[in-house]
């Protein structure tokens, strides 16, 4: 077999240590090093000393990033899934691993995992962190509604958003120990003040003095949520303003005319694969690596399952999110392809469905550096004339009437 790279490593990383194979002209060294940055920096020296070009690293866990931001840029770092280099079962350790991702390298028999560079590693940090955020806001305001229904305020029954600037003024008063449900009805705001006799029974509970405690110890802390999510998304601007690539800014402004798409999910897509879309040879490939796409399992001649990949979590998060909102706007390509889809599909498979529309128009946004042209809400039903003619007539005749088609001569 051809041997493409003369002198090459491969790198079995742990949480403590790991273990390097240096494979140069038949003959093998193989070193261990501790993960601590000193350590990491001898493995580079070694690298460098011995005229290693090319190393393969195994994606484990979180363990192999701080190994590959060191060796980045020194060599040619390749980072690649467990599943793709798979040893003997029968003969495994640590020195054997780092061999086999070396002989493997050495011959061109590993695929790459797509890496962005470190301007957009560091906002996908930003953009993750404040995902995390948020599902720390959404499971605190689920502890408040279960508290309070605990104490039999009907708040959340009567309110749309119980943790709004209205409800979380009657959630104070109730927290502070008054007991006046009239009174806290007042405290409504906007469109809730025509619910106060609504309110009034709603705000009628029996809360102990354990549970207001609790209840003002929750509302504090989302109230803290609430002031750190508007510093990360302040400094996700400015970490987007400030980028070296003229082009992240603009990408994001394009992708933001994507019907669903708005500020935050564009900049969740961008931080996620990054602006340059030549990463990936056509947009069926980014699809099947976010995850977007059915999977491929088939034996003998049988479809087995057409499950999706894990894909990127983040980002498909993000693209179920976008099609959701897409799917509910009017007269646009999206909604159309969702109420079309949700009929056979139902309404997760069609969102995901929807979700890969997006990622595929969002590809060519950003390959072609052009805002996106919307296709109408009708486009199904001009692409497909007769058979939507046909469909109208048969639900004309199953309600009693007798159809006539005549066509419509255009005026010259």
């Amino acid at each position: 077999m051809e041997v493409l790279y003369a002198c090459c490593g491969g790198i079995d990383v742990h949480a403590k240590m790991l273990v390097a194979c240096v494979l140069k002209q038949g003959q093998k060294d193989v070193r261990t090093f501790s993960t601590m940055t000193e350590d990491l920096l001898r493995l580079l020296d070694w690298l460098t000393h011995v005229g290693c070009t090319h190393v393969a690293i195994e994606s484990t866990g979180v363990y192999w990033r701080p190994v590959f931001n060191i060796l980045e840029g020194a060599v040619d770092v390749m980072l690649t899934n467990a599943r793709d280099a798979k040893g003997y079962k029968a003969r495994k350790t640590d020195v054997i691993d780092a061999e086999w991702l070396a002989d493997l390298l050495r011959h061109g028999l590993l695929k790459p995992s797509f890496i962005p560079p470190l301007p957009i590693r560091e906002l996908r940090d930003l953009t993750r962190y404040r995902e995390s955020l948020v599902r720390e806001q959404t499971a605190l305001a689920n502890r408040i509604q279960k508290l309070i229904e605990s104490a039999n305020v009907k708040l959340g029954q009567v309110a749309s958003d119980a943790l709004g600037a209205s409800g979380k003024r009657m959630l104070r008063a109730l927290a502070t120990g008054q007991t006046d449900a009239e009174q806290m009805s007042h405290l409504a705001q906007g469109v809730l003040k025509r619910k106060q006799p609504q309110l009034q029974q709603a705000l009628e509970g029996r809360f102990t003095q354990a549970q207001r405690w609790i209840l003002t110890e929750l509302l504090d802390q989302y109230d803290q949520g609430e002031v750190a999510l508007q510093r990360v998304a302040e400094r996700i601007r400015q970490e987007v303003d400030k980028r070296a690539d003229p082009f992240v800014p603009e990408a994001i402004k394009l992708l933001d005319t994507i019907p669903g798409v708005g500020e935050t999910v564009a900049q969740i897509m961008v931080a996620e694969v990054g602006v340059d879309m030549e990463q990936f040879p056509s947009a069926d490939h980014l699809a099947s690596w976010a995850g977007m796409c059915p999977g491929n399992n088939e034996s003998a001649g049988k479809r087995r399952s057409g499950k999706t990949t894990k894909g990127s979590r983040y980002l498909r998060a993000a693209l179920v999110q976008a099609a959701w909102a897409a799917s509910h706007q009017k007269e646009t390509y999206l909604a159309a392809q969702y109420k079309r889809l949700v009929k056979r599909m139902g309404k997760k498979k069609a969102l995901i469905a929807v979700g890969h529309s997006i990622l595929v128009i969002a590809y060519h946004v950003l390959q072609n550096r052009t805002p996106y042209q919307d296709l109408g809400g009708d486009y199904f039903a001009r692409r497909n004339v007769d058979k939507q003619r046909k469909r109208l007539v048969r639900q004309l005749e199953s309600l009693g009437v007798k159809v006539t088609i005549a066509e419509i001569k255009e005026a010259a």
